[in-house]
């Protein structure tokens, strides 16, 4: 199976194909893939300045900005004829969980320290911080997955973002090694990052504004609150009103359905899949429902 967990099996077909990059000659090499600041093709030494780094998939690797682009075109296209798949990219803090630091915590919610652990949808992170996974959550992986080759891209570090992904994906099922973290983007998120046209990449986030570039990718998702803390800024939480969202016609639940629609759309027609964009589906969809509350 064409994974990309695995670099360099995932890019050997685009060695193969771009022979005139890859050449043994140094002098028309393109220095397209790059470890440790050393091209894998020629060993040539090569200016960290001449492509954009990808460590979160492989330490020290580096695409040039043309092998960024050939990768994905070649990643999309595999995986629209073979998979039938799209590509998704998840936020985690407020679309996916919630997650405080115990210290933190309003005073009402202290007890829930004690719970954690013995629900499977309430957690204890390294002593400091508490996770609450949103309703619907496994379902909506699950049936996601099936549609989609999904990442995870937070504005967390790699270390939190690594012990969320333990709890609502220990089996490394869903996301593998595509996540990325404010380590590769501390200040806006890119789709520079993703390994795939943009034409078939979705983004679910609570945040618009991070997505300077790629607003029309995004489908926001109303923030997930559910602990309260001690902070007056902060909107009012679950746990105040003593209840939670709901799994049947919560959030994840409604973005599923509209994931399914975008998905539906664009391979409705299998003979015109390199004329398909997201994009403009997702636009059509807003249309829809605008006019249904109309």
């Amino acid at each position: 199976m064409f994974v990309v967990e695995n670099v360099f099996m995932e890019f050997e077909p685009a060695f193969n194909e771009s022979s005139s990059s890859l050449s043994s000659s140094r002098s028309s090499c393109g220095h397209w893939y790059v470890r440790y600041g050393v091209c894998i093709a020629c060993k040539s030494t090569v200016n960290e300045r001449q492509g954009r780094a990808f460590n979160y998939l492989l330490q020290g690797l580096q695409l040039s900005y043309e092998a960024a682009a050939f990768t994905k075109r070649f990643t999309t296209r595999f995986y629209l004829q073979n998979e039938k798949k799209l590509h998704l990219v998840l936020d985690l803090d407020h679309t996916l969980i919630h997650s405080v630091r115990v210290s933190l915590l309003s005073e009402t919610d202290k007890h829930l320290v004690e719970e954690a652990g013995s629900k499977e949808d309430l957690w204890r992170l390294d002593a400091e911080f508490l996770t609450k996974l949103r309703p619907f959550l496994h379902e909506f992986l699950k049936e996601a997955s099936e549609m989609f080759t999904m990442y995870v891209y937070t504005m967390g570090n790699r270390t939190y973002a690594k012990s969320v992904l333990k709890l609502i994906d220990p089996k490394r099922i869903y996301f593998g090694d595509r996540v990325i973290t404010r380590d590769e983007s501390p200040y806006v998120k890119t789709l520079d990052l993703v390994l795939a046209e943009e034409r078939g990449v979705v983004i679910v986030d609570d945040t618009r504004d991070v997505w300077t570039h790629h607003q029309s990718n995004l489908v926001e998702i109303n923030e997930y609150h559910y602990f309260g803390v001690n902070d007056p800024e902060e909107s009012e939480s679950y746990t105040e009103e003593k209840r939670d969202e709901s799994k049947s016609d919560g959030e994840l639940a409604k973005v599923l359905k509209l994931l399914k629609d975008v998905h539906c759309g664009f391979f409705k027609v299998k003979e015109d899949l390199e004329s398909q964009d997201v994009r403009f589906l997702l636009q059509e969809i807003d249309f829809r429902l605008l006019t249904n509350d109309v």
